[in-house]
């Protein structure tokens, strides 16, 4: 791959872990390459239906991410809620959001159960 200019080369950072010790088998070098031209970071689809691809993914990756936060607000709302009267009120709008996530495999649904199951310990230990 060349490059025309010196500016366009990527540059090689070092970063080492904590604890750091050459001789020690467990401590990892850390490479980091950063390009400062951003022309070389754009590869561009060869196919119309690889370019429609990317867009949808995009889309897709917006929209899930939006649900996930709003199901994470609306756990941490709960979570903090103290009267055990409104937290059980809350509880099935919650447990339907992360039965959603869990259903469209934005989260895994053994995880989806034991937020649910979290929760449901938290709100039966409310006096």
């Amino acid at each position: 791959m060349g490059y025309k200019t010196v500016e366009q080369r990527p540059i090689r950072l070092v970063v080492r872990t904590p604890g750091f010790h050459p001789g020690n088998r467990s401590s990892i070098l850390l490479w980091a390459t950063k390009i400062l031209d951003l022309e070389i970071q754009k590869i561009m689809a060869n196919h119309k239906s690889s370019i429609k691809r990317i867009r949808s993914n995009e889309a897709k990756r917006l929209l899930n991410k939006y649900q996930h936060k709003t199901a994470r607000n609306a756990t941490r709302k709960l979570r903090a809620t103290k009267d055990k009267a409104e937290a059980i009120a809350l509880f099935p709008s919650v447990a339907s959001m992360i039965d959603k996530l869990a259903k469209r495999n934005i989260i895994h649904k053994n995880k989806a159960a034991n937020l649910k199951s979290g929760l449901q310990v938290q709100i039966n230990k409310l006096g």
